[in-house]
């Protein structure tokens, strides 16, 4: 080794390599954990659009403002108005999608009850 640095390698240079590893490896943890935030704060909240949250904070690494518009979309208040569908379907479906993003199981399907006439 001596041949291709110039000097002798000691016990210092070795736990300053190792050192540096450390701190890249925590750098990326940290980086991965500040780019997932907006999704897993949506994913939390039960967000509706909980995927198009966490897509648009990982694509937030190509800027800092699309990461801010997720994480700020991630907070918005969840209050869906939807005439086309009943509160319980879309509360069904929301909570359908929220296994399906955790890796859940899903419950069984069952039919909606049907209101009298």
């Amino acid at each position: 080794m001596e041949a291709i640095v110039g000097f002798q390698l000691d016990i210092w240079d070795f736990l300053t390599f190792l050192a540096v590893l450390v701190l890249v490896v925590a750098g990326l943890a940290i980086f991965v954990f500040i780019m997932g935030l907006p999704g897993r704060v949506a994913i939390a909240r039960k967000h509706p659009e909980a995927e198009a949250v966490n897509l648009l904070g990982w694509y937030g690494f190509f800027g800092l403002y699309p990461w801010l518009k997720a994480l700020v979309w991630a907070f918005k208040p969840t209050d869906v108005i939807d005439i086309r569908y009943t509160p319980r379907e879309e509360k069904r479906d929301i909570e359908e999608e929220m296994a399906r993003l955790t890796g859940k199981k899903t419950r069984e399907k069952t039919p909606e009850p049907k209101e009298p006439k």
